[in-house]
C-alpha cells in the first residue's frame, strides 16, 4: 500500500509540473505577441550605421490544448498594435482557417478565443491572418500578417492494431524462439510530443507457449517440442500500450490464432498383429480379397502410407495396392486359386511412410509390418477340358456317322460329377456334326466337301450333372475340324478359251497357249497333263504340245485353211491331274478361221463378208449403198407430203352421211332412272345365282360345250340353232356378255334431253317438228331434207 501511495504522489507532482509549464509558456507567448513600434539604431563595424526596419507585429506561434471541455472559451492569445492608444479607434480583424467559426477575436482588445473543442488528430494547426484597421473608415493601419495556431496533443487515443484477428502457422516441434508472426499497432497521438504514441507490446493470453517482443511485436515460440497431435491450435491475446507502458497509458488488444503445422514425426502402426481373410477359389484375378490399414496420426503427405508384400507363401498368388483416399492396403487376387491344391496362404505386409523428414529420422523406423492369413473357400467349379482347344481331321466325302474325334472334360471338384457334352448350334448351323453326350465322340451327320468348306470351327459345351439342384456349371472349348482333300474334282480349262487361226498359217505354227484349274488341293491338282483323245490323236489340222509347266500349246499341223470351206473347228483336249487316283476331263477348244494380213494380224473372221467381197467390187458396193439411200429419201419425202396435204385421202360424197349416224345397242334412262335393272344381272344370267365371273383374268378352265347340244351342220331349224347358242352362252362363264341385248322398260322421268327413241311413243309422226335440224349445219343437211319435206310429201299426196 505504501508503494501505491508513493506512485500516486509522484503522478500528482508530474501533473502539477506540466500545468505550471504550460501556463508559463502561454504567458511568455502573450508577452511576445505585443508589437513594439519603437525602432532604434545600431552601429556596425567601422562606423557603419545599420538601420533596423520597423515592424508593426512581433509573432510567435500560439498553442491551444486539444479536447478542452471547460464552460468558457479558451484564450488562445492577444493581438496588440503599438499605434493602439486605447481610445477604441482601432479595430482588429481575424481571417483565415477557422476564423469566425472556431476562432473569434475581440475587435477592441485583440483577444483570440477558441469557441470549439479541437482535436489534433483531425487537424494539427490552423493558419490565420490578423490586421488592424481604422474603426471608422476600415482603412488598414497595418499590413496583414499571418500566424499559426498549433493544437497541443494530449494522450486521448488508444493504440489500434491493423487487424482485429491474426492467423499464423508454425511447424510443430519447432525450437524455442522460432518467429511465428509480427503484429503491429498504431497510435493516432503525436509521436513527437511526449510518450503518447510510444507503444509497448505484451502477451495477455497464450503463455507459456508463446512470447512477444515488447518493442517489435514479434511473437515467438516459448516451449520446445509442441506436438500437433496433442494440441493443434492456440489462441493468443497481445496488448499494445502507449505512454511507454507506464501507468495511465491507453491500450489496445488483438487476437492471434496460431496453428501448429504437421511434420512427419510419427511412424505408421497397425492396430492388430494378424488379419484373417477368405476368398473363393472361383474368384478371378484382380478381385479384392480384403483390406488392411496402418494408422498414422500425421496428416497430408506426412501421413501417406504405402503397402507392400515382403514375405509369405502367397506372394505369387496375391498382390497389394494402396488406396490413397482411405489410406488402406487392398489385397487382391493375382492368379487363379484351387481349393483342392492349396487351402490357405500367409502374407507379411509392410506399411511405410512415403515421405520421411530427415530431422526426425531418429524417431524411426517409419514403417510397420503385419501378418495376413488368407483361407481358400471351396466353390463349385465348371468342368475342365483336358486341352484348351482341339484340332481334328477327316477326309471329305466320308460317310455319315464317321467319327471325327473325341473331347474329354472332368469335374475338378471333389464330387467329380458326371459330364454331358453338346455342340453349340450357333457354330454349326448346317448341322454337319453330332456329339455323343456321354463320351464326347464327335461324328459327321452328312458328307463334307472340302471345296465348299475346308475348316469347320465349332464349340463344344461340357455341363456337370447334379442331382441336388438344377443349376449346372458348364465349360466351353473350341474344336477345329480340317477337311482333308480327296481327289474328286477333274481339272478344267482355266478360262473359256476361243482360238483364232489365220488362213495363211504355217505348219507347226503355235496360235494359243492354254492352262487348267483344279478345285482340289495342290496335292491332288498339278502337275496337269494335256493330251488329245486317242480317236483324234492323228488330227490332220491341229496338234497339241504339253509344255510340262501346267500349260499346253496348240499348233497348226497343215497349211491352207479356208473360211469358205470351214470357218469353225472344235478340238477336244483331255486334261489329267496328278492325284491318286488321277482325274481327267475332256474340254473343247473352239477354233475360228480368220483372214489375216501378211504380218499375221487379224482382219476378219466373218465368212459371209469374205464371200461378198470375193464376188463384188468396191464400186459395186458403193452403188448399192447409194441406191438404198435414195430409196430412203424418196420414202421420207412421200410421207412428208402426205402429212402436209390438207384434203383427206378418202373423199366422201356429199350424199354419204354414214359417218354421222351412230348406232347404240343400249337405251339408258334419264338422270332419275334409279329403278332400272341390274346391268350385271342382264349381262350375265349366272349373276342371279351369286356367281359372277371375272372379266379381267383368264379363267382357270375352258368350258367345253356339250356335244349333245350342238346341232348338226346341215340343220335348217333356225329356232333350235338359236336356242342351242343361247344355252351355250348361258352355261359358259368365260363368254363375254358385251354382245347381249339389254332391255330397259323404264326410261326415267324429267330428263332434259328426253328420249331419242320413237318406240312406245304416244305421239305420231305428224306431231313432231324437225325444223331445228336446219340449224345443225351442213353435215345434217341431208337429214333435215328428209324429215323437213314431210309437209311437201303430204301435199303431193
Amino acid at each position: 500500500p505504501k508503494m501505491k501511495e508513493d506512485n500516486c504522489l509522484h503522478a500528482a507532482l508530474i501533473c502539477l509540473a506540466m500545468l505550471y509549464y504550460s501556463h508559463a509558456l502561454t504567458t511568455e507567448k502573450l508577452n511576445h505577441a505585443r508589437p513594439s513600434l519603437h525602432g532604434h539604431h545600431e552601429k556596425g563595424k567601422e562606423g557603419q550605421v545599420l538601420h533596423r526596419s520597423k515592424r508593426g507585429w512581433v509573432w510567435n506561434q500560439f498553442f491551444v490544448i486539444e479536447e478542452y471541455t471547460g464552460p468558457d472559451p479558451v484564450l488562445v492569445g492577444r493581438l496588440h498594435s503599438d499605434i493602439d492608444s486605447g481610445d477604441g479607434n482601432i479595430k482588429y480583424i481575424l481571417s483565415g482557417e477557422g476564423a469566425g467559426i472556431i476562432f473569434v477575436i475581440d475587435d477592441k482588445s485583440g483577444n483570440i478565443h477558441a469557441t470549439k473543442t479541437l482535436d489534433r488528430e483531425e487537424r494539427a494547426q490552423y493558419t490565420l491572418t490578423a490586421q488592424a484597421v481604422d474603426r471608422n473608415t476600415n482603412r488598414p493601419l497595418e499590413p496583414p500578417s499571418e500566424f499559426i495556431v498549433k493544437v497541443q496533443d494530449i494522450n486521448d487515443n488508444p493504440p489500434e492494431f491493423l487487424h482485429e484477428n491474426y492467423h499464423a502457422n508454425v511447424p510443430e516441434r519447432s525450437n524455442v524462439g522460432t518467429s511465428v508472426i509480427q503484429v503491429t499497432a498504431s497510435d493516432a497521438d503525436d509521436p513527437t510530443y511526449g510518450n503518447s504514441a510510444k507503444l509497448v507490446y505484451s502477451i495477455l493470453e497464450g503463455q507459456p507457449y508463446f512470447s512477444v517482443e515488447a518493442q517489435t511485436g514479434i511473437i515467438r515460440t516459448a516451449l520446445p517440442n509442441m506436438d500437433r497431435e496433442a494440441k493443434e491450435e492456440y489462441h493468443v491475446v497481445i496488448q499494445a500500450k502507449d505512454m511507454g507502458g507506464h501507468m495511465g497509458g491507453l491500450s489496445g488488444t488483438t487476437k492471434v490464432t496460431i496453428t501448429l503445422t504437421d511434420v512427419n514425426d510419427n511412424p505408421p502402426k497397425f492396430p492388430q498383429s494378424v488379419y484373417q481373410m477368405s476368398v473363393s477359389e472361383a474368384a478371378v484375378p484382380g478381385e479384392e480379397v480384403g483390406r488392411v490399414k496402418a494408422k498414422d496420426p500425421d496428416i497430408g503427405e506426412n501421413g501417406l502410407v504405402a503397402y507392400s508384400i515382403i514375405d509369405g507363401d502367397g506372394m505369387d498368388m496375391f498382390e497389394i495396392t494402396t488406396d490413397y483416399e482411405t489410406q488402406e492396403g487392398v489385397v487382391k487376387l493375382k492368379k487363379l486359386l484351387d481349393f483342392e491344391t492349396k487351402k490357405s496362404y500367409s502374407l507379411k505386409v509392410e506399411a511405410a511412410n512415403v515421405h520421411i523428414d530427415p530431422k526426425f529420422i531418429s524417431n524411426g523406423p517409419f514403417k510397420d509390418t503385419v501378418t495376413v492369413k488368407i483361407s481358400v473357400e471351396d466353390a463349385d467349379e465348371p468342368p475342365v477340358f483336358l486341352k484348351p482347344s482341339y484340332i481334328f481331321e477327316i477326309q471329305e466325302n466320308a460317310a455319315s456317322g464317321t467319327v471325327v474325334g473325341k473331347v474329354h472334360a472332368k469335374d475338378p471338384d471333389a464330387a467329380n460329377s458326371a459330364i454331358r457334352y453338346s455342340i453349340d448350334r450357333h457354330t454349326d448351323l448346317e448341322r454337319y456334326f453330332i456329339i455323343n453326350a456321354e463320351d464326347g465322340n464327335i461324328k459327321t451327320i452328312k458328307a463334307l466337301d472340302r471345296e465348299e468348306i475346308a475348316w469347320h470351327n465349332i464349340s463344344v459345351f461340357a455341363v456337370e450333372v447334379h442331382k441336388q439342384h438344377q443349376e449346372h456349371q458348364e465349360a466351353k472349348v473350341p474344336v477345329a475340324i480340317r477337311v482333308v482333300d480327296v481327289n474328286d474334282n477333274a481339272p478344267k480349262f482355266a478360262a473359256a478359251y476361243e482360238a483364232f487361226v489365220c488362213e495363211n498359217a504355217r505348219s507347226n505354227q503355235q496360235f494359243i497357249t492354254i492352262s487348267a484349274d483344279d478345285k482340289d488341293d495342290s496335292a491332288n491338282g498339278p502337275r496337269f497333263i494335256f493330251s488329245l483323245p486317242p480317236e483324234i490323236i492323228h488330227n490332220p489340222n491341229f496338234t497339241l504340245r504339253d509344255n510340262r509347266d501346267n500349260t499346253a500349246s496348240v499348233l497348226v499341223r497343215r497349211e491352207g485353211f479356208s473360211r469358205q470351206k470351214q470357218d469353225l473347228y472344235l478340238l477336244p483336249i483331255v486334261i489329267s491331274d496328278g492325284g491318286i487316283p488321277p482325274m481327267s476331263s475332256t474340254n473343247t477348244l473352239t477354233i475360228r478361221v480368220c483372214g489375216c494380213d501378211s504380218n499375221g494380224s487379224l482382219l476378219s473372221c466373218n465368212a459371209e463378208a469374205y464371200i461378198l467381197n470375193a464376188g463384188l467390187s468396191t464400186g459395186a458396193l458403193i452403188a448399192i449403198l447409194a441406191c438404198i439411200v435414195i430409196l430412203l429419201v424418196i420414202v421420207v419425202l412421200f410421207v412428208t407430203l402426205k402429212r402436209q396435204k390438207k384434203e383427206p385421202l378418202i373423199v366422201f360424197e356429199e350424199e354419204d352421211v354414214r359417218e354421222n349416224i351412230i348406232t347404240y345397242d343400249d337405251e339408258g334412262g334419264g338422270e332419275e332412272d334409279t329403278e332400272a335393272f341390274d346391268i350385271a344381272t342382264l349381262q350375265n344370267p349366272d349373276g342371279i345365282n351369286g356367281f359372277i365371273p371375272r372379266k379381267d383374268i383368264k379363267p382357270e378352265y375352258q368350258y367345253m360345250p356339250r356335244p349333245g347340244l350342238r346341232p348338226a351342220p346341215n340343220s335348217v331349224d333356225v329356232d333350235d340353232f338359236i336356242n342351242t347358242r343361247i344355252q351355250e352362252a348361258d352355261n359358259d362363264p368365260t363368254a363375254p356378255p358385251y354382245d347381249s341385248i339389254q332391255i330397259y322398260g323404264y326410261e326415267g322421268r324429267g330428263s332434259v334431253a328426253g328420249s331419242l327413241s320413237s318406240l312406245e311413243s304416244a305421239t305420231t309422226d305428224s306431231d313432231l317438228d324437225y325444223d331445228y335440224l336446219q340449224n345443225w349445219g351442213p353435215r345434217f343437211k341431208k337429214l333435215a331434207d328428209l324429215y323437213g319435206s314431210k309437209d311437201t310429201f303430204d301435199d303431193d299426196s
